[in-house]
């Protein structure tokens, strides 16, 4: 059972970081274009998503309180996005420095477990890990960068996660036995 919960969730990460790989060739391609994409697409889900659970406050017999609250914190954030796109760049830019920097901690971990279990891939797994947490604290304090490195880095944080999980899912038997 714990087995293929933890299948699920590394064939679940395999196929975030492929979305990544998308983003980011878009992001390079495209880079002024596609931001602009994702400010509206967001913005328009956000304003969306709070109007829909307005009005699922005011038509249903029970009143919740918390879903007012995510009413209007979602359509005021959807708003803002839409409104103050430059704030959200930076906005952006940290918490997908911070993700990233997480993730390849997280990858970091793990590859000191297929150490302790005699791994010959847990240097990789190390490398790709380090190359994971260098990418997210370039994305952090780089301000001169252009949108297109941090295209060219989400790639590479894909890339690398991706390595680092289908690792993960061949090993995960020596895990689990030890």
């Amino acid at each position: 059972m714990f087995e293929n919960f933890l299948k699920r969730t590394s064939w679940t990460d395999i196929i975030i970081s492929m979305l990544f790989v998308i983003l980011g060739v878009l992001l390079m391609i495209k880079p002024a274009e596609m931001m602009s994409v994702i400010y509206i697409l967001l913005g328009m889900v956000l304003f969306i998503m709070g109007f829909l659970k307005l009005v699922d406050y005011f038509t249903s017999k029970d009143k919740e309180d918390y879903l007012l609250t995510f009413a209007l914190v979602a359509t005021v954030l959807g708003v803002i996005v839409l409104c103050c796109s430059d704030v959200i760049t930076g906005i952006f830019r940290v918490v997908l420095g911070i993700w990233i920097i997480a993730s390849g901690i997280r990858n970091f971990q793990t590859s000191l477990v297929w150490k302790e279990v005699k791994s010959g891939l847990w240097t990789t797994t190390v490398l790709c890990a380090l190359f994971m947490i260098i990418a997210g604290i370039v994305i952090l304090v780089s301000r001169t960068l252009a949108i297109r490195i941090v295209g060219i880095t989400i790639i590479i944080y894909a890339v690398l996660d991706i390595i680092a999980r289908t690792i993960f899912l061949k090993k995960i038997q020596d895990y689990l036995d030890k």
